[in-house]
């Protein structure tokens, strides 16, 4: 498997990623992974429904993507892979996949979470998530659409006293 990109972006599958990002990465197959939307029906269906055509989805869980990974029946695919947190992609990482960057792209505001920048808050939880993501040499490349410049994640969570 060839992950052309890895993108955090709580809003999943929506109209930057389907019709830039998807573009941009050169990706055959959209892997979302996370727990609670694998279990998700309508969220799975929606999902599937919301690629751009030609683009394959599969919404699975980390455990299951983790394998996917290594099965090499898909050796030769080329995939992004959305996340809704860093919680997801560190989990894979220290499952054996090799993701050395992550575009961070939008975590919206709620209750209880710092706001970084204008697209990006984050909990305690994950501010600590995203200092182990650093602590394993992870590049965190802020960009909310293609066109943006990259921004260093890191520096932006460092400058805000979170990581």
């Amino acid at each position: 498997m060839h992950i052309k990109l890895a993108r955090i972006d709580d809003r999943l599958i929506h109209g930057q990623v389907v019709t830039v990002w998807v573009r941009e990465a050169r990706a055959e197959r959209i892997l979302v992974i996370d727990d609670a939307v694998a279990v998700d029906e309508v969220r799975r269906v929606l999902l599937k429904q919301a690629a751009p055509p030609g683009v394959k989805v599969n919404v699975v869980s980390v455990e299951k993507a983790v394998k996917v990974f290594n099965n090499p029946k898909y050796d030769n695919e080329d995939v992004m892979l959305l996340f809704m947190g860093p919680s997801a992609p560190l989990r894979m990482i220290r499952g054996g996949v090799p993701i050395t960057s992550i575009n961070v792209g939008g975590m919206q505001f709620r209750t209880g979470r710092a706001q970084v920048t204008k697209a990006c808050s984050v909990s305690s939880q994950e501010a600590s998530q995203f200092g182990a993501l650093i602590d394993l040499g992870v590049e965190l490349d802020l960009r909310v659409v293609a066109s943006d410049p990259s921004e260093d994640f890191s520096r932006k969570l460092r400058a805000a006293g979170l990581v």
